[in-house]
């Protein structure tokens, strides 16, 4: 089966470190919040949902790093990810880490791999 890309957003859309572009992906036959962010040059996107309890990281949209802007978190309890992952960095995670998503970047656009 080939590869579909969809589009998420511009490449100047997501500013290193800064706030995440939120879309939707089909899974299951539903609609699940998704988004993508910057770091380290680089687009790495994730479904958002929290692994300790399935719940949307962001409180504030598009809001995924903690103050040091080291780490994704989860607003409700806390939880830390690596944002090049998804890996648990700390708290209630336990060790689950966030569901990755393919992404490519390319003339200006980034992608989201179907």
């Amino acid at each position: 089966m080939a590869e579909r890309q969809r589009l998420i957003c511009q490449t100047g859309d997501l500013v290193e470190r800064g706030t995440g572009i939120r879309f939707t992906v089909e899974r299951y036959g539903r609609q699940e919040p998704a988004f993508a962010i910057r770091y380290r040059g680089v687009v790495h996107a994730f479904l958002n949902r929290c692994a300790h309890v399935p719940i949307e990281l962001d409180w504030v949209e598009g809001d995924f790093f903690d103050m040091s802007k080291v780490y994704l978190v989860c607003s409700t309890h806390g939880a830390a990810y690596y944002p090049d992952s998804g890996r648990c960095a700390g708290g209630p995670c336990s060790g689950s880490g966030l569901v990755a998503l393919a992404v490519a970047e390319s003339d200006g656009k980034v992608y989201l791999i179907e």
